[in-house]
């Protein structure tokens, strides 16, 4: 008999999930509180395919990159969705920063992504107007269409029968009998199992399940630039800087989207909502939350300054956000880019303040809880879904 399961959250990793499980023979409830699917963190990220040489060999995003990478282009190109596989530099740009371009090339080698080392010359090979001293070519990157990605799952899901239910919060999950019963505001969904892949509210569907998970979601705002139209021609595909390994970011970078456009960012500033996209977006609970939370306080004692006032002030400046841009391609100016949106990050964080930098998924009777899945998320997200749906 078909096991029914109850997935809430109707981004990529929920429908990713809700298709593996569907695929397997479950009868699958998908639960969505926005009105469209995809609308928070997988809609607003630089859709990029990313080939998993940051992260340390072993990790689940290490191997869950490199598997992914190879299986979220494949199906894209099974169901007609964007993508080109087009590679990317990681610059290094003083020679400070020699020993962990090294240590990427390292990591990369020992997760299996293709990538090699390269000179200056070598690297203006590939874009005329970089800046470095050396520079790591990995060619496995790609850029995408995840909001298209979702697209074809959700059609798939349709066709396989899958109940898929926007507008629908979920405000309450208790035991019932050897299955669960989610409370919605259109009633009662009865099930044998409950999967939550609410991202940035993930930590709170948790605790409505009866669960109190070590982690707490917190929100980091990361803000977008684009160029120009007559400054686009200065990148012809991704330039990523040497990333700081004490911090989960990569840095503001530049990325050609699949429409000709380059993207630039993002930084990386908390949020004053778990949703908010602006400055002004601001919920009184949610910073309520943060503020009571020992880790945030942990974690600004560590980050504050200098590195937390320099997002900042580059969030709220275009001149220092060009600046940035400019060590990578020293021909940006200010008058070269533009605002071009924000993504939320759901970041977990733990009490000592320790921001959690693998995937994490916790497991109790009848529910599964991916409770951090930031960056690279999106492409894991076909080996994410596989690998919840074993643990269902």
């Amino acid at each position: 008999m078909a096991r029914r399961v109850v997935v809430v959250g109707g981004g990529i990793i929920g429908l990713a999930t809700a298709r593996e499980l569907v695929s397997r023979g479950d009868r699958v409830t998908v639960v969505e509180k926005e009105t469209g699917w995809a609308r928070h963190q997988t809609g607003h990220n630089s859709n990029v395919v990313h080939a998993g040489l940051y992260y340390a060999p072993g990790s689940f995003k290490a191997r869950m990159s490199v598997a992914g990478n190879r299986s979220i282009v494949e199906f894209a190109r099974e169901h007609g969705v964007p993508v080109s596989v087009c590679g990317k530099l990681v610059v290094a740009t003083s020679d400070a920063q020699l020993p962990a371009l090294k240590e990427l090339a390292r990591r990369a080698e020992a997760n299996g992504v293709p990538a090699r080392m390269l000179t200056p010359d070598e690297a203006r090979e590939f874009e005329p107007e970089v800046a470095c001293v050396a520079a790591l070519r990995v060619e496995s990157t790609g850029i995408i269409s995840f909001p298209g990605v979702c697209d074809a799952l959700v059609r798939l899901l349709s066709d396989a029968g899958a109940e898929l239910l926007l507008g629908t919060e979920v405000l309450g999950i208790r035991p019932a009998g050897t299955g669960v019963e989610v409370a919605t505001g259109s009633g009662v969904l009865r099930a044998d199992a409950l999967v939550n892949c609410a991202g940035l509210h993930s930590d709170r569907i948790a605790r409505l399940a009866g669960l109190e998970p070590a982690a707490r979601i917190v929100p980091f705002r990361g803000e977008y630039y684009e160029l120009t139209p007559s400054a686009a021609g200065l990148v012809r595909g991704l330039i990523y800087p040497v990333p700081d390994p004490t911090l989960p970011f990569l840095g503001v970078h530049l990325t050609r989207m699949l429409d000709g456009s380059v993207h630039a960012g993002p930084n990386a500033v908390l949020a004053l909502r778990r949703e908010g996209y602006r400055w002004r977006d601001a919920s009184l609970r949610d910073l309520a939350e943060v503020a009571r939370f020992p880790g945030t306080w942990r974690l600004a004692r560590k980050y504050a300054y200098p590195v937390g006032w320099q997002e900042v002030r580059r969030s709220l400046s275009r001149k220092r956000f060009a600046a940035s841009l400019a060590e990578l391609v020293p021909a940006v100016t200010e008058a070269d880019i533009v605002r071009a949106g924000a993504g939320v990050r759901a970041q977990a964080m733990l009490p000592d303040g320790t921001l959690v930098q693998d995937f994490l998924i916790e497991s109790a009777p009848n529910q599964v809880h991916v409770l951090n899945a930031p960056s690279p998320a999106a492409t894991c997200a076909l080996e994410i879904g596989r690998h919840v749906a074993d643990l269902v």
